[in-house]
């Protein structure tokens, strides 16, 4: 058996995976997010912690880790977790969709002028080296105290294992990573005023990241089995997804959305927000657009509008007439990243009227969260990214009605497949495997069987096109005039 564990923003995912690759067992325990503050957005890393262990534990109880032989992490991606020279958090981690260092990010690329030719990638508030630079700036008691820089899920692996270790795939995100090369900048890091020291080592995700400290694996009913490097959680839900080769993709629908394009070789386009970073594989790398809110939207309008839950409302949509032609939605909840790179942008209803009701605010919500991925798809395709079909992961893969909406707007066919919405604990499981030698990556990551796909419909096609053009320009007026 293998163990797959997520450290997702909203709960932490833990399943147990077989030698057939079959889950054999899953079990979720809830996250909570502070913002307390315009643009913030923190949790305690130690919440990760007991999520984790009551996550586990559940599984232990059940019979089910007896036989685990390695475990697998993934994560959240870019939460600057700071700690001291105990290794002990100094403040609430800053989450990848916290936005309070756009400022920032202009000073460090004018500390370090190469710095998009060092990484691949623009300066944005989501990753963790701006993040830095405003704590230096705003708590400078705190960054004084500094010692050591971790990734949420390597916040885990540093209470599960005693090490502190990440891989190259969640390390690209931080800024600090030499992505070509896989290997952490010097420059990138002086530019921060960190000593190297404070970086984890670096290690691929299908490789050995350390061992269960005793004491845990007493309490999770195994032995002190290794655990993998693993991965951030995009690249970790591509490698459930069995999308490692290039020509194949993922999209993601959790509580943000990434459209994810793997590929054998680097490629960048920095200046259009899209992201370059490792794969959790030795020789890849992929290319992925953030949208900061995806299935949050859904969650966000069924609160607003009084449904009993995103599925009720999903059931009042489909039954609804069809959209309407004036009704859009910015889906910019906590700003957006691409194409915009705009922490500032917020969600917009524009062409309400006396019929706009429930059902038709959720539509048009769909739809919005359709036209933001519409946009990375043009950033991904702009940076040499090539693919077809496209494979759907995360909890809002579930929902038929917006798979439509997504094939229509991308103008692509998506797969949906078996454990889709477990994807990053499933890749996670998958790279424990791997990190054992059991199997090759074409062995073990392959694509889980389908269970049905959706293409695209003219007549939605034709309807969401004009909507499509009026949704960028409303941006882009919105944009001007602020």
């Amino acid at each position: 058996m293998f163990l797959g564990i997520d450290i997702g923003t909203s709960a932490v995912k833990a399943l147990v995976l077989d030698e057939t690759g079959s889950v054999v067992a899953s079990s979720n325990a809830g996250l909570d997010v502070s913002r307390p503050r315009p643009l913030w957005s923190e949790q305690d890393p130690d919440d990760w912690w007991r999520a984790v262990d009551s996550a586990v534990r559940v599984l232990a109880e059940a019979g089910h880790t007896s036989r685990v032989r390695a475990v697998g992490l993934s994560g959240q991606m870019h939460g600057a977790t700071l700690l001291d020279d105990s290794d002990r958090p100094l403040r609430p981690a800053i989450l990848w969709n916290d936005g309070r260092s756009l400022e920032a990010c202009r000073r460090l690329e004018e500390k370090q002028p190469r710095s998009r030719l060092i990484t691949g990638n623009l300066a944005m508030p989501g990753f963790t080296a701006p993040k830095v630079l405003w704590l230096k700036e705003h708590e400078p008691d705190l960054f004084s105290k500094l010692r050591r820089v971790l990734l949420p899920k390597d916040y885990v692996r540093l209470r599960m294992t005693g090490e502190a270790i990440s891989d190259c795939s969640d390390a690209s995100g931080t800024l600090w990573l030499d992505v070509e090369k896989r290997r952490w900048s010097a420059e990138m890091l002086e530019a921060c005023d960190l000593d190297p020291a404070s970086m984890p080592s670096l290690v691929e995700g299908s490789d050995m990241g350390g061992r269960l400290r005793p004491e845990v694996a007493r309490a999770w009913g195994m032995e002190p089995v290794p655990v993998a490097g693993g991965a951030g959680d995009q690249a970790a839900g591509a490698v459930g997804a069995g999308v490692v080769d290039p020509g194949m993709a993922s999209l993601s629908l959790g509580t943000s959305g990434v459209l994810f394009a793997a590929d054998d070789r680097f490629r960048s386009n920095p200046d259009r927000a899209a992201h370059s970073f490792c794969h959790a594989l030795p020789e890849r790398w992929h290319q992925m657009s953030v949208v900061l809110s995806a299935a949050s939207c859904l969650s966000w309008i069924a609160s607003v509008v009084g449904a009993r839950d995103e599925g009720a409302l999903l059931h009042e949509i489909e039954k609804a007439a069809p959209s309407d032609p004036r009704l859009l939605f910015l889906p910019y909840l906590s700003g957006e990243r691409t194409p915009h790179n705009d922490p500032e942008a917020t969600g917009v209803f524009v062409g309400l009227s006396h019929d706009s009701d429930r059902a038709a605010l959720g539509r048009a919500v769909l739809e919005g969260v359709a036209f933001a991925f519409a946009d990375a798809q043009d950033v991904l395709l702009d940076a040499g990214a090539d693919f077809d079909e496209v494979a759907v992961i995360g909890g809002g893969a579930r929902s038929e009605l917006w798979g439509r909406i997504l094939a229509s707007a991308l103008g692509r066919t998506l797969v949906y497949r078996d454990s889709a919405e477990v994807g990053p604990a499933l890749g996670a499981a998958r790279l424990a495997r791997l990190c054992l030698g059991e199997g090759t990556i074409s062995e073990v990551c392959t694509p889980p069987p389908i269970v049905h796909t959706v293409a695209p419909e003219v007549a939605l096609v034709d309807s969401l096109s004009p909507k499509l053009e009026n949704f960028r320009d409303t941006y882009r007026r919105l944009r001007l005039n602020s």
